[in-house]
């Protein structure tokens, strides 16, 4: 009942004289870009899933049902932004000044791809080939629009006005230099659908260059990201979570060369074929393994808060999306290389991927109905020094 009463119409409040009359829609002040990341972890289910090497047919209803669900929470999430910016444009602002919210609003871009990629993936089955297909291209164009000014934006705000010190480096700086790298890992699904010529070889090389550009912004983030845990210890307890945010561009970096080399063919020449081909495995086996050697250091980081007191915030989703991009990045290794041991690390993450997104997702949903959510992220209270 209390989500229920946010959404009934009240009527207007008389204005008092020498009072500021309350602000409207109080309950949509705080609903803050990272609520985004609850459709990219959805969709990512559903992409995931229809991605498994050895899938049992039976589960194709469970992926059309979680596409589904993500488009839904799409359609909310934009829904009360709007009203955010509509009713607390003061807020929105602060929202873009502060360097703990700032680097969320990527999430809008990985949210619209992420849910374009899983419209034509699974959702096919209910539109049809047709209407799926303008979705994702829709999707595919806002999508990688507002990413490309996201990874300009955000990090123009970082110099200019945010100036955060060392210490204050996140994973959480990723998130706007991802959303390209999901372009190039969701636009190879476009090339067989336009005329062979210009037009697919553009897709191609696009895709590509999204690519180049996210992953060597990427790899100018991550020194500061592991420097400030060297220098300054594990991240705040609320904080946690948001290492395995790390994971996101190295799964789907994984995930973009083998989807690029699989449809290469119909664009590049036999000498290219080969050399991308053989490119996303030479590029993909070495980025799963230290993705996997990322994973096994946040998780203990993860237990280590855990043990101290770490409560659900929303920095959880941050379980789901990035380790959805390793699962399609086991599974295009294991298409690409034959080695059944990829098959088996897809299948293990997505057993992991689907716990952890039971876990957020019934969290979310309680702390929806208790009261507690929505919210912003907020800057946590840095932890006390303690031993071990």
């Amino acid at each position: 009942m209390a989500v229920l009463a946010h959404l009934v119409p009240t009527a207007p409040v008389p204005a008092v004289p020498g009072v500021r009359p309350a602000p409207r829609r109080p309950a949509l002040r705080q609903v803050g870009p990272n609520w985004y990341a609850t459709v990219m972890g959805t969709a990512i289910v559903a992409t995931a899933g229809a991605a498994l090497p050895s899938a049992p047919p039976g589960l194709r209803a469970v992926w059309v049902a979680m596409w589904a669900l993500s488009a839904v929470a799409l359609a909310a999430v934009l829904t009360a932004r709007a009203g955010h910016w509509l009713h607390h444009r003061d807020q929105g602002r602060a929202h873009l000044l502060d360097p703990a919210v700032a680097p969320f609003h990527g999430c809008l871009a990985m949210a619209l791809l992420a849910v374009g990629a899983a419209t034509l993936t699974v959702g096919r089955d209910v539109l049809g080939e047709r209407a799926a297909l303008a979705v994702d291209a829709v999707l595919f164009g806002a999508g990688t629009l507002l990413g490309l000014a996201v990874a300009v934006g955000i990090p123009y705000l970082m110099v200019v006005r945010h100036r955060p010190a060392p210490g204050d480096a996140s994973p959480v700086w990723l998130l706007p230099l991802v959303a390209p790298m999901v372009s190039a890992a969701v636009g190879p699904s476009l090339v067989p659908y336009l005329p062979a010529g210009q037009g697919r070889a553009a897709l191609l090389l696009g895709c590509y260059a999204l690519f180049g550009l996210s992953l060597l912004a990427t790899l100018l983030m991550l020194p500061l990201v592991f420097a400030r845990l060297v220098a300054h210890g594990p991240l705040p307890l609320a904080l946690t979570p948001a290492l395995f945010l790390v994971l996101g561009p190295l799964g789907q970096s994984t995930t973009a060369v083998g989807r690029l080399a699989d449809v290469a063919p119909s664009v590049a020449g036999a000498p290219y074929t080969g050399a991308l081909s053989a490119f996303a495995v030479v590029y993909g086996v070495p980025v799963m393994g230290f993705a996997l050697l990322w994973l096994a250091l946040a998780a203990a980081l993860v237990v280590r808060a855990a043990r101290r007191g770490m409560r659900f915030t929303m920095t959880w989703w941050a379980f789901t999306f990035p380790v959805g991009t390793c699962v399609t990045g086991a599974a295009g290794l294991a298409r690409h290389t034959g080695l059944a041991a990829f098959s088996w690390l897809a299948v293990a993450l997505f057993a992991l991927l689907v716990t952890a997104w039971a876990v957020a997702a019934w969290c979310t949903l309680r702390g929806l109905l208790g009261g507690s959510l929505p919210g912003a992220p907020r800057t946590p209270a840095p932890e006390p020094v303690r031993a071990g």
